[in-house]
């Protein structure tokens, strides 16, 4: 197994430390690159600048040349030999200069001084030239005449060097200062910007695991930027749907300890009471009495679970397009055998036409299944009757279970829409927990839905009505 250093060693650089290597490296870059366009627009106009004086001597020495008739003989340099050293000083170059006749007849000045090759239909040509073991720089001029000639000046290009180095070197140091002074910048935002960031993470893991509060609002509001804002409102998301996930779970765990305590001493009890007797009968009865405990403690079970997918349905629910009367119909036939097993009289009406809904296909037939549950235990009257209906209203869709049971008034339907509510002993016909309207209520508003409980309209019993949003409403 590696060491504890050697998996710090592979661990990633720090935020600010590569963002600042990033902005150093490209301050670096781009302090190349301006040194690299300072040499070149510099040595293009240092070179203009030098070849136009260059150009220029080679003018006044072509206008010291004399004669007019043919021959060799008929040109001449007029300059003395005082005025040739005049032409040749520089305090920091070399010159040299040549003047040719026709085709090439040396004249006067260097005669080992070349003359470049001048373009047609050009005065001037300048070219690089090695002389005597020095690179020189030189430019032809041509005089169109009669005849013609050919002046040749060339000089060392020391000076124009040393002027490019001594450019680069303040440029580059002007623009090594200028980096400097823009990444210190730089680097002082960058911690600016990440100290929040480092604040909340302090402020994350020095917290309590059990500690699932939203963060500190001075965080958020001492935040320098919008992602880490984002950021932290992102966390307090995640630690109020891990507090909502902890609640659910916990409260599970209470109602399951709450809802099966007395079924199980009943369990025991009557188990202990069967072992001590010695008649069949007694054993049979009382293993009939276990059997309903359990069949009563299982539903409590499913009930208590479907409540907690309930309320941590919220989390991550995916809503589609259903065809709800499809729907209805197949959780009435699993119902029927049921009903006819009771001697209930169970109908629908309105499932002749498609109706859809956006809804969650589960969490529908968990209604279902409650809500005929519910009338099948407590909605049963002298002549039992339920009816399942489906209507479209304007924006919404009502699926309503009508029972002809005893009914309850206004305020115990409120009452029994929450958990472990039951009602009085005229209405309970079964042994329920108390949760199935609470189950379907929360069911129907994670669709965007409500429940709502209202007495039969023509004679006693209860109507439960799911409103739902239209996926194609009515105009």
């Amino acid at each position: 197994m590696p060491s504890a250093s050697q998996a710090l060693g592979r661990q990633p650089p720090a935020l600010r430390q590569r963002i600042g290597r990033r902005v150093l490296l490209s301050l670096v870059l781009i302090w190349g690159l301006g040194s690299a366009v300072v040499l070149g627009v510099g040595n293009h106009f240092v070179a203009q600048a030098f070849d136009r004086a260059l150009l220029d001597d080679a003018h006044a020495l072509a206008a010291h040349v004399r004669g007019g008739s043919p021959g060799a003989d008929a040109l001449r340099l007029d300059l003395t030999p005082r005025e040739v050293g005049l032409l040749r000083f520089d305090q920091s170059e070399t010159v040299w200069f040549a003047v040719y006749g026709p085709e090439g007849i040396f004249i006067a000045g260097d005669h080992d001084l070349a003359a470049g090759n001048v373009a047609p239909g050009s005065t001037h040509a300048f070219s690089q030239l090695a002389h005597q073991g020095r690179e020189l720089r030189r430019v032809s001029l041509h005089i169109a005449g009669s005849p013609s000639f050919t002046v040749v000046m060339a000089q060392t290009t020391a000076e124009r060097t040393q002027l490019l180095r001594r450019l680069l070197v303040y440029s580059g140091l002007a623009q090594l200062w200028l980096l400097v002074v823009l990444g210190s910048w730089l680097l002082r935002g960058i911690e600016r910007d990440l100290r929040p960031l480092t604040t909340l993470q302090d402020a994350v893991d020095q917290r309590d695991a059990a500690d699932l509060q939203p963060l500190p609002q001075a965080l958020t509001q001492q935040a320098g930027t919008r992602d880490v804002q984002r950021l932290s409102m992102a966390l307090d998301g995640l630690l109020a749907r891990v507090q909502h996930s902890l609640h659910a779970q916990r409260e599970f765990a209470g109602n399951v300890a709450h809802e099966l305590r007395t079924p199980l001493a009943g369990i025991r009890a009557q188990a202990a009471h069967a072992l001590a007797q010695d008649d069949p009968a007694i054993w049979r009865s009382e293993l009939e009495g276990i059997k309903q405990a359990e069949q009563r403690a299982s539903r409590t079970v499913d009930q208590l679970l479907a409540l907690a997918r309930a309320a941590e349905g919220g989390i991550a629910l995916t809503l589609q397009t259903i065809a709800l009367n499809a729907l209805v119909r197949d959780v009435l036939l699993r119902f029927l055998s049921r009903a006819d097993a009771l001697g209930v009289d169970l109908g629908a009406e309105g499932l002749e036409q498609t109706v859809e809904v956006r809804a969650s296909a589960a969490l529908m037939e968990g209604i279902l299944n409650n809500l005929l549950d519910n009338a099948l235990r407590y909605g049963r009257g002298n002549t039992p009757r339920i009816t399942v209906a489906l209507q479209v209203r304007g924006e919404h869709v009502v699926l309503s279970v009508a029972d002809n049971g005893p009914g309850v008034d206004a305020a115990l339907a409120q009452r029994l829409l929450q958990r472990w509510a039951q009602g009085d002993q005229g209405v309970r016909l079964g042994q329920g927990a108390g949760l199935g309207l609470s189950i379907v209520a929360r069911y129907a508003q994670l669709m965007g839905g409500r429940l709502a409980l209202d007495p039969a309209q023509d004679g006693p019993g209860l109507v439960a009505s799911v409103w739902l949003p239209h996926a194609r409403p009515a105009d």
